[in-house]
Parts: C-alpha cells; structure tokens; sequence
C-alpha cells in the first residue's frame, strides 16, 4: 500500500477518524490510546453506511476493504462537514494458535460457527459467535495440549485511508483503487499462551483465555490500564498515533 500524502492530514482543524466499528469495548480501547488529539466517530454515529463483507484471507485485507468501503461511501455523503481533515480506520484481528496452525486467525470472531455445529447457536447477525462459544469451542480443541505447545497471539492490522470529496472523473472502481494506494497500514502483535481455563471478567472476545508474556494474569485479569499498554491493538494504535502527531507537527 501507499503511504498517505501529507496533505491528508495536515492543515487546520482537528483530524477526525471514522472508525468502522460498532464494538463498543474495541471503539473504547480505541479512544483510550488515541486520547484527546483527534475526534473519533463510529459507525453508529452514520447508521446508513453500508456493511462491508469481511471475505479476505488476511487481517491486512479485511481491514483495507473496510477502510476504502467506508471512505469511498463518506466522500458521497453531501452532508458531512468537510472543514477538517477526514480519515476512516478499521482493523482486523484475530488470535493465532501455533498448535492449531495459526487457527482461528481471520475467522476469530465466528469460531464456533464455523463448523456449523451447535456451538455457533448464538451466532450474531454479522455471522460472529458468541465470546463463550469460540472459548469453549477453542479449549476443546487445545484439551490435551501441554501448557509450553500453547502458544499463541493477537495480531491486530489497521488500515487509515482518506476520504476523497474529489469527484472521479474514471470509473468508481478506479476511485476505489485510488483510495486503496493511499491507505497506510499499521500492525500490533502481543504473544503469549492460551490457559486451561477462563479466568477474569474483563475485556471481550478470548480475552479470558490469552495470558501474555511476562504476566500471569489473563487479558480480562489485567485490566484496561495495562491491556491499553501491551496488546496487539494498543501496539498498532501507538505506531498510529506516532504518524499523525508527527504530520500535525509537520
């Protein structure tokens, strides 16, 4: 992909990104690390926009897809206040099992629904399943798994890509590419181990499950303070952030 031109986040005004999320714990996770230098909507805050249909074979394609999808719909949308820079971010990640050849990886989300048995019963609208069936669906699959063949990670990808109010004088799947070229990617990874057991009432997804390198404490034992600091996405969120400040400061 293409780095960003300068002059997609640099000028006067505040920045402000579109996250394409309706996570509210991921859209949380985000604002914390992000901090007060930039306006972040949602997509509930544009309840019309299209829903992009998450079919690639990678973190880097999902999240890129639903990046340009949503910029290419926000630069139609006659509306939208257009004083300051705008940007839309997305991210896709998942969690890696070694002993399971990098499983679930892209499918993360919709584990247990994938084998359309009855532990994906309830399986979300989008096609997710539910946080304790992929769990449990996950320490199945890893039950007679010494605890040193655990291993695992989170990889988080994030895709930022300027919304173009320039009206194409091509075809819209030229423009498309367009947005495309000029979408920067940033990636996190947090290593740790898959445990035997859920432990912990905070985060989301396998948060229970995941213990990072260097704790003894699962994701949902950790707390946000910390998580905010080590995970995947706080890793590829502070590499994004990094980029910004340092165009504002240009």
């Amino acid at each position: 992909m293409g780095v960003l031109a300068a002059s997609a986040y640099t000028g006067g005004g505040m920045t402000r990104l579109v996250v394409a999320t309706r996570n509210g714990h991921k859209l949380r996770e985000i604002r914390a690390i992000l901090a007060a230098r930039f306006q972040l909507l949602a997509l509930n805050d544009f309840p019309n926009a299209p829903k992009t249909v998450e079919d690639a074979d990678t973190f880097t394609g999902n999240a890129t897809k639903k990046a340009v999808e949503l910029a290419q719909w926000l630069a139609t949308q006659s509306s939208l206040e257009r004083s300051s820079r705008l940007l839309t971010l997305a991210d896709d990640s998942g969690l890696e099992v070694d002993a399971l050849e990098g499983a679930p990886g892209v499918y993360s989300a919709r584990f247990a629904a994938c084998d359309g048995g009855t532990a994906g019963r309830s399986a979300g609208p989008a096609g997710n399943s539910a946080d304790a069936d992929n769990n449990a669906k996950l320490l199945c699959l890893l039950d007679t798994v010494a605890w040193e063949k655990r291993t695992a990670r989170f990889r988080c990808v994030l895709a930022l890509t300027p919304v173009l109010t320039t009206q194409p004088v091509a075809s819209p799947v030229c423009y498309a590419d367009e947005r495309e070229l000029q979408t920067e990617l940033f990636e996190g990874v947090c290593d740790g181990r898959i445990g035997f057991a859920p432990r912990g009432e905070g985060g989301f997804g396998y948060d229970p499950l995941f213990i990072p390198d260097g704790h003894e404490q699962s994701f949902a034992e950790l707390g946000d303070e910390v998580k905010n600091r080590i995970s995947h996405r706080a890793r590829a969120l502070a590499r994004l952030r990094e980029r910004l400040l340092a165009e504002q400061s240009a």
